[in-house]
């Protein structure tokens, strides 16, 4: 498996986003407001894999009293990761393609709303990409040039 490369994530968020304000110009009228269950549910997402990254780090890296990692149990993370971020761009793209065609008529209540909604969503969206290419990058085995750059780095 090859790490997430950003601009993959960019591209997909663009796509998304230019295919939602084409639906959504369209068929606005129609559509029931937007939810904030998706935003909660990618912020608590987000927080919780850059937590789990910061913990596999440190069991990857090893140290006194620190209990290693099992193998797949770290695949399954990267895995984790990988899958969730590009989960997040397609959502985030879709909210910012909503979050554009609904900028010209903030001054109405409802697609105020849903402005508000797309917005949320994306910026939990970008937090989702941020906790899950972090955690990705914690599932990486450190070289021995990390190791020894970690040795003179760390106070005794």
């Amino acid at each position: 498996m090859t790490p997430t490369r950003i601009w993959v994530l960019a591209v997909t968020a663009a796509v998304c986003a230019v295919l939602a304000w084409l639906i959504v110009r369209g068929s606005y009228a129609s559509l029931p407001p937007l939810p904030w269950t998706a935003a909660l549910a990618m912020l608590v997402l987000g927080i919780a894999e850059a937590g789990s990254g910061r913990n596999l780090r440190a069991r990857i890296r090893g140290g006194a009293g620190v209990k290693p990692v099992a193998p797949l149990a770290a695949v399954r993370m990267a895995a984790l990761a990988k899958a969730s971020s590009h989960a997040a761009a397609v959502i985030g793209g879709l909210a910012a393609g909503f979050l554009v065609y609904l900028l010209g008529s903030l001054a109405k209540p409802v697609p105020r709303s849903d402005a508000f909604a797309a917005g949320g969503t994306l910026l939990a969206a970008v937090i989702l990409v941020l906790g899950a290419l972090y955690l990705e990058h914690s599932c990486r085995v450190p070289t021995d040039e990390d190791r020894d750059s970690e040795r003179t780095h760390t106070p005794s």
